[in-house]
């Protein structure tokens, strides 16, 4: 449903091709918020920091649902969005992904992409001036989008779990077995079987790319799983999840879901805690 502002052409706000991927709530939660089924702008932008998230949900968007004040213009430089020292996120997701976010990152003298963002000709050019792209990892069979057009550009190897290999026919590569281990220079994969039979999880540099298997919900400011949307097995997921005691990393950075950085000890805190509430449900 569209937000009810009056004259939109002087408002932002979020039109009625808005499907409620979340894109945008995850990943400014502080502008956007759900009503009635659908994003929408919890209130206008009121600083130059607001302003810029509502423009990066303009390019978030999969199906360009969030829309600027008439003869607004867009600043440059929203995306790639640097989140942590070497992580960027990409934005311009995919409706393919159901809005699924994206990353660079880099590792062993490698540049990475997690996941895969819509073609885009900003990001092409970007990839290209800041040094290319090596490798795309894919967390599962959800969240491909594009990548396969980044692949071909680049010349970079594609990565999956054979258990989800059907779900991206360009793959290169495949992740095989149910241990974690090193698969490139400093890129640790740790199978998550569960929201899909061949999900995974990458851990490069402290920075845990979870896919849809872990997030952070900002409103109860807790990690958090989604049990409604679990493809393959709930409690699988349950106890792959508990590998991840295990590990040790400051930030999660999700495909669905809310991103968050916390020191590594504070993140195991929060792990533990959300186990131990799912685990008794």
């Amino acid at each position: 449903m569209a937000e009810d502002n009056g004259d939109v052409d002087d408002h932002w706000h979020v039109s009625a091709a808005c499907f409620n991927c979340g894109a945008v709530r995850t990943a400014a939660p502080n502008l956007f918020i759900e009503r009635n089924g659908a994003s929408a702008f919890a209130h206008q932008p009121a600083s130059e920091q607001e302003t810029e998230d509502a423009w990066r949900g303009v390019l978030i968007c999969p199906v360009a649902a969030v829309r600027p004040p008439k003869g607004l213009k867009m600043p440059t430089g929203l995306f790639p969005q640097a989140l942590a020292p070497g992580v960027w996120r990409l934005g311009y997701n995919a409706r393919s992904s159901y809005g699924a976010h994206s990353y660079i990152t880099l590792a062993g003298g490698l540049r990475l992409m997690i996941d895969g963002p819509r073609w885009s000709g900003h990001l092409e050019r970007w990839i290209a001036e800041t040094g290319g792209l090596d490798h795309i990892l894919l967390t599962h069979r959800d969240d491909v989008a594009d990548a396969g057009l980044y692949a071909k550009r680049f010349g970079a190897r594609v990565w999956i779990h054979a258990n989800d290999a059907d779900g991206a026919p360009l793959v290169t590569d495949f992740i095989t077995g149910d241990q974690a281990h090193e698969m490139l220079p400093g890129v640790r994969v740790i199978p998550v079987a569960g929201h899909t039979r061949g999900s995974v999880m990458f851990l490069i540099n402290q920075a845990l790319f979870s896919g849809d298997s872990l997030s952070w919900d900002f409103e109860k400011r807790a990690l958090h799983a989604f049990r409604d949307f679990c493809w393959y097995d709930w409690s699988t997921q349950l106890r792959s999840l508990e590998r991840l005691v295990h590990e040790s990393f400051s930030g999660v950075f999700a495909g669905h879901g809310g991103s968050i950085i916390l020191d590594a000890p504070a993140m195991q805190r929060e792990l533990r805690a959300f186990l131990d509430t799912v685990q008794a449900d």
